[in-house]
């Protein structure tokens, strides 16, 4: 873009556009170049709240008619998870960048379609909110991954159930904890952003087998999720999720041939083998002998602490697409287009629980639908009883 600004509106301004028109008003000064200029939601209370608390910003109704003002130049999508690729490429063809949220769709056929959309406007940019992305820990290990240190990937275990969420969370709102209105649970509000991050470190796997239950509420869809999953070079992955834990777990294991990464309570800690596993067992000849290793620990502070140059989280995304677009950056944090590879795992996740078989990648994206629109179904022949 040729200009010193980039002008963004948001559809939709419930719970998480609101957040985000904050960062905009509040803390402007971490996202310079970016300015928000309209807004739009369904809903008259929603457009209220705008008018009475976002002067200068204009307030739409229908999305389509913010697109064709004038007035922004970026779109971020804050709708329910179903309306993201819709409103991503209605956006597209009005000319417009988009920066959708996760998930980048429910299912893989619609983000498909979205993804070849993009691929028509390659003078647009296109991102996700892939916010975990800018945590300098993950960031760590992708460098140490990629650098060769780690050496051949063997496994990849992620343990992640400190999302918990009471009955409270979803009774605040009518599509939460349905299938209708969120397409999935766990897998689909909380977890692309690890589901993400497991594909992006480790690869997408080749195929899954899962478990996938509701545990303790009064919802239609998953809250308690373990996947296993194996690479193409042999390497096995275990993904392990739930939002009913209490205490819950946020600890992620990446082992190679030449160590492990460990990450967990705000560090990363590297545990690095002095020479590869099956090296050092092809010469040893002592028993029980293993490897010689060295430590380094790595942790984020210091990192999040630089928040002009380094702002963490959303920030950090906004600040990076709007610094990519305005030409201030050539690095580009979270395409828009990788949205599709967290969401394959997590697609191939429901489809093995659903069938109790084992799912190979890619997927059948026809019989993925067929399941989900049968858990529709019988989601609205329960209403009515």
């Amino acid at each position: 873009m040729d200009k010193k600004e980039v002008r963004f509106g948001i559809v939709g301004i419930g719970k998480q556009g609101t957040f985000y028109t904050k960062i905009f008003t509040k803390l402007k000064w971490l996202v310079k170049g970016a300015r928000l200029t309209a807004v739009c939601d369904i809903l008259p209370e929603r457009r209220k709240y705008a008018e009475e608390n976002l002067p200068g910003v204009k307030v739409f109704e229908d999305y389509k008619e913010m697109f064709a003002s004038g007035l922004v130049d970026a779109v971020m999508i804050e709708t329910p998870h179903y309306f993201h690729p819709v409103i991503a490429i209605d956006a597209m063809r009005a000319g417009l960048n988009v920066l959708c949220d996760k998930p980048a769709g429910v299912y893989t056929k619609q983000v498909r379609e979205m993804n070849e959309e993009a691929k028509k406007h390659p003078d647009l940019l296109f991102g996700m909110m892939f916010n975990q992305r800018t945590n300098p820990l993950y960031i760590k290990a992708k460098e140490l991954i990629e650098s060769g240190r780690l050496g051949k990937l063997t496994r990849i275990v992620w343990i992640i159930t400190n999302w918990y969420r009471p009955r409270a969370y979803y009774a605040q709102g009518g599509w939460r904890g349905t299938w209708w209105g969120e397409g999935g649970g766990v897998l689909l509000n909380q977890c692309p952003h690890q589901l993400d991050l497991f594909t992006w470190l480790a690869g997408l796997p080749v195929s899954v087998t899962a478990t996938a239950s509701t545990v303790g509420r009064d919802i239609s869809v998953e809250n308690d999720v373990t996947a296993y999953c194996k690479f193409e070079n042999g390497a096995t992955g275990v993904f392990i999720t739930s939002t009913h834990d209490a205490p819950g777990t946020n600890r992620l294991e990446i082992t190679g041939e030449g160590g492990k990464i460990v990450i967990e309570n705000g560090k990363l800690v590297f545990t690095e083998n002095c020479e590869l596993e099956p090296v050092f067992s092809e010469h040893n000849t002592v028993f029980m002998g293993k490897p010689k290793t060295k430590k380094y620990t790595y942790r984020g502070i210091g990192h999040y602490l630089r928040l002009k140059k380094y702002p963490p989280q959303h920030i950090g995304i906004i600040k990076n697409y709007t610094d990519y677009l305005l030409k201030k950056t050539d690095k580009f944090t979270a395409p828009g287009e990788q949205g599709i590879t967290g969401l394959t795992f997590s697609n191939a996740i429901h489809l093995a629980s659903w069938t109790g078989r084992e799912v190979s990648i890619p997927l059948d994206e026809e019989a993925f639908i067929a399941e989900l629109e049968a858990r529709k179904a019988e989601e609205k022949a329960s209403e009515k009883k």
